[in-house]
């Protein structure tokens, strides 16, 4: 089992109320897929430096720490791709976490 860190940036349009709802999905997704949702981490809503739709100006950003096999990623990225709601989203190993001293 790898331990993965996934930026998501949700689309915000006129739904801010809904962002649990959509951190709800992304963490059922992870866990349907074989995965294990260690922590999510919810960030505040930024502006876009560059906009790339006129539709979308700004952007609410989401850490999620999970853990799962290898193919997992591969597999989240198919099925994220088809959510509305995820505008983008990159996937990186995270590091073990140091023990306490």
């Amino acid at each position: 089992m790898k331990r993965y860190e996934g930026l998501f940036i949700l689309s915000t349009a006129g739904k801010e109320e809904s962002i649990k709802d959509a951190l709800d999905k992304i963490s059922a997704e992870i866990t349907a897929a074989g995965g294990k949702v260690e922590t999510i981490q919810k960030m505040e809503k930024k502006n876009f430096a560059r906009v790339a739709h006129n539709k979308n100006t700004s952007g609410f950003y989401a850490n999620v720490i999970f853990s799962g096999a290898p193919g997992l990623v591969a597999t989240l990225r198919t099925k994220l791709a088809l959510n509305s709601e995820v505008f983008r989203v990159l996937f990186t190993e995270a590091p073990e976490p140091k023990p306490a001293k």
